[in-house]
Parts: C-alpha cells; sequence; structure tokens
C-alpha cells in the first residue's frame, strides 16, 4: 500500500463500538471483496470492502474476519483468516501479510490461514444463537455482481438454518457515520492531496487544453503523494458538458471563455475526498458566470451552517432549497409566477438545481449514514450546491467537505483550498 501504516488503536475501537451493539451470544463475519476479472488473465486493481477495513485495517484480498465477543474462551472473540503466504507468492504477487504483520495492523492476535476457517467456524456455531450477516443497505446502492459477502451468506443460510440471523448494515450505518478523530485526520490528508492537485490545474489550466490533459495533471499529483489516485471516476466538464451531472468521458477541448467544471478529489488510506470547484478556461469569469458563481457560493456557505447536530436531512434539503430559489430568482432565471404555481414535490429551483447538497462521506464517497436519523458531532458531510443552465452553455458546482462540530459552525475540511472568485482569478493569471 501507498499509505503510512494506520495506528491500529483506531481499528480496535471500531471492533469495540460494533460488538457493544451485537446481540448476545452472537458472532459476526466480513469478507474482503473478491479481485474482479476483466477478460483472459486480467483483473480490475484490488479494491477493499469497507467494513472488513473499516473493523481491521486489513487491505487485502481473501480475508475474513470472525467477532464473537461472548465466545467461550479469550482467543475466539477475534479472529482472522488470511490467504497463506508463501516465499512464491511473495515472488510473483509481492509480500502478503504474515500473521504477526496482521497483528500489527489490525490489533487481533488470533490469525488463521484461511483453510481453518470452515472448520473453526463450525465449532463456533455450536456455541453461538445468532449470525450477523453483512449485506449492502446503502440507499444508492445498485448492485448486480454477486460479491464474496453475498456468496458467503448465501452459502452459510444453507449450512446453518437453524440459527437467528441478524444484521451487520444497521450498527455499520451508525458507527461508521461518526468518525474518530484518527479517520478526520485521514480525511483531511485526502483533502490536503486534493489541494495540492487543484493548485497544480490553476497554472496549468489554459484555452485548448483537452479534458483529459487535466485529469493526467490530477492523477500525477495525486499518486506522487502516496494517492491510489482518484477517489471516484473524475468528472473534468468543460462548456456544456458541465450540464452533464456525471458526465466522465473527459475527452473535449476547453475552450476560451468556457468554464470547466471540476468534480475531482483524491483518496487516502482507502478515505475519500470529494471536491468541486468551477475555473475559467481563460482566466477570467465573464460577469455572467461571475454572478452565477457567486450565488453558487453564497448558497454553499449558508448550507453549511445549518450542518449542526440534531439537524434532519430531508428538512435540511427544503431549507436549501428556499435559499437557491431566492438566488435564482435573482438572477432571473425563476420569477414569482414560477414560484407560486410549482409543484411542491419537484418545487421551480429543480430546474437548474436537481440534485441534494450533502450526503455524508469517509471510507466511501457517497459514505454511510442513516438520513432518517439527526445528524451527529463528527459526521463528516458534503456541501455542494450547484446551477446548470443548458441554454447559456455553462453549469457550476462548488463543493467542500465538512465535518458538523458539537457547537458551532461546522470545520471545513477544504478551508485552503481556493473557492472565491479572486483567489482563483489572481493564482490562475500569477
Amino acid at each position: 500500500m501507498k499509505y503510512h501504516q494506520i495506528n491500529s488503536n483506531l481499528f480496535v475501537k471500531n471492533r469495540r463500538k460494533f460488538t457493544e451493539a451485537m446481540k448476545p451470544n452472537s458472532v459476526a463475519v466480513f469478507n474482503s471483496n473478491d479481485i474482479y476479472p476483466i477478460s483472459a488473465d486480467s483483473t480490475l486493481p484490488f479494491a477493499q470492502h469497507r467494513d472488513i477495513f473499516y473493523l481491521s485495517g486489513v487491505d487485502q484480498e481473501e480475508s475474513i474476519l470472525l467477532l464473537f465477543p461472548d465466545a467461550p474462551y479469550e482467543n475466539q472473540k477475534e479472529m482472522l483468516f488470511l490467504k497463506e503466504t508463501s516465499e512464491h507468492i511473495a515472488i510473483w504477487e509481492g509480500e502478503k501479510l504474515t500473521k504477526e504483520r496482521a497483528f500489527q495492523v489490525s490489533g487481533i492476535r488470533t490469525v488463521y490461514w484461511l483453510q481453518d476457517f470452515h472448520k473453526i467456524l463450525n465449532e463456533m456455531m455450536t456455541y453461538a444463537d445468532t449470525m450477523y450477516i453483512n449485506t449492502n443497505e446503502h440507499y444508492r446502492a445498485a448492485v448486480e455482481t454477486e460479491t464474496r459477502e453475498a456468496r458467503f451468506v448465501k452459502w452459510w443460510k444453507e449450512k446453518y438454518p437453524a440459527h437467528n440471523v441478524a444484521k451487520s448494515n444497521p450498527i455499520l450505518q451508525r458507527i461508521r457515520s461518526v468518525k474518530e478523530s484518527e479517520e478526520i485526520d485521514l480525511i483531511q490528508h485526502a483533502c490536503d492531496i486534493t489541494e495540492k492537485g487543484f493548485r497544480r490545474l490553476l497554472s496549468f489550466v489554459k484555452p485548448n487544453v483537452t479534458e483529459y490533459e487535466i485529469e493526467a495533471e490530477l492523477a500525477h499529483e495525486f499518486i506522487r503523494n502516496r494517492s491510489k489516485g482518484f477517489a471516484y471516476t473524475p468528472i473534468i466538464a468543460s462548456g456544456n458538458n458541465a450540464n452533464v451531472l456525471h458526465y466522465i468521458e473527459n475527452n473535449q477541448q476547453c475552450k476560451a471563455g468556457d468554464l470547466i467544471l471540476l468534480d475531482v478529489a483524491a483518496e487516502y488510506a482507502n478515505y475519500s475526498s470529494d471536491m468541486t470547484r468551477t475555473i475559467p478556461v481563460s482566466g477570467r469569469f465573464s460577469d455572467r458566470q461571475k454572478a452565477v458563481y457567486n450565488a453558487v457560493l453564497r448558497v454553499k456557505k449558508e448550507a453549511t451552517k445549518m450542518l449542526t447536530p440534531g439537524t434532519l436531512w430531508k428538512q435540511y434539503h427544503v431549507e436549501v432549497g428556499k435559499i437557491m430559489t431566492s438566488e435564482l430568482l435573482g438572477l432571473g432565471l425563476i420569477d414569482k409566477a414560477d414560484v407560486q404555481n410549482e409543484n411542491p414535490d419537484w418545487p421551480a429551483y429543480k430546474k437548474y438545481f436537481m440534485h441534494g447538497t450533502s450526503h455524508h462521506m469517509g471510507l466511501d464517497t457517497h459514505d454511510y449514514g442513516l438520513l432518517h436519523e439527526p445528524m451527529k458531532a463528527n459526521m463528516v458531510f458534503t456541501v455542494e450546491p450547484g446551477i446548470y443552465i443548458p441554454a447559456e452553455k455553462f453549469g457550476i458546482r462548488l463543493e467542500d467537505n465538512v465535518v458538523v462540530q458539537e457547537k458551532g459552525e461546522p470545520f471545513n475540511l477544504m478551508r485552503n483550498i481556493p473557492v472565491e472568485v479572486d483567489e482563483i482569478e489572481t493564482l490562475m493569471n500569477s
């Protein structure tokens, strides 16, 4: 891994939070992700399942974590199962975790090789009454591929039909959404790498540069700072491309006078950052572009103030909609009749701002968090309003990552990334 080793105390704390929420006499199992094939002998780069990483720090394929807080023996309460390493594997694939190294990473003393898993699980099932299975219940999930976790759940239900079944996901949704200080530091580090990439672009972007050249500059800066690269597929959308919310082709030339919407950010140690900035290709905003840009910026600033403990996500978006409505009226994009006659289920402002303003972020860019429950301190959210005007061939979105504070305004993890018009223009023309 490119990142520096994370102190295992973080994973010890995370496991404690999970096991404290388990039912008596229950077992929970978490599986790593598969390495997914493309064709022939080609595969996608491995990306670890965030749940097993969150609970163990293990960032390796074919790994299993078993938690049994009420096990009859101390060495059965936490167990890791890893693919057995060898000299042959070290030569062909690189070094894998040894049992001692796995303890250093995770804080778990009991480590077995993977071939022992079924025998040991069978023994644990004779002691336990309930099994926690880990299913993907994220509100954005649309999974078609059968994961290693899903295959395990299917196998387990057939093998042990007499046991009670409980769900890991509701526990994880709650505990993963409230970040430990170490996690906030890791997200901050990802944001700092993102800042370096963005500042690099401000002196690089000129008329006729291509979107993919901008992508290459960012990838260079991210990787040279120990990131694997982009936290998500980058959006580098010049001109009217910005009005396609998830434009990812990044293959067009950036023309003088146009704006570029950059929804791009680095990951670090599997933790995401999530930034959007909009900059002028020629280094100066037109008066109209500046007016729309500052309207979006005002919405972002006001929305940020609302991310406080006790706030309900749904009501927050209603209030942000009111602020955006006022700004669109000021820009002449909608009028009072549009507002008076609007459909409550799709208000007038949605014509120009059709997506949500904030989502949880952390180990996943769209991270775990139960949206019907009130916000809590140390949750991390994006704030990303936008105005999209296809008729004028530009769209503007601005996005920062903020930490909800116990008291006072949220803490902006992207506070050092330029966002004011004057600062961007100055840096692009220096």
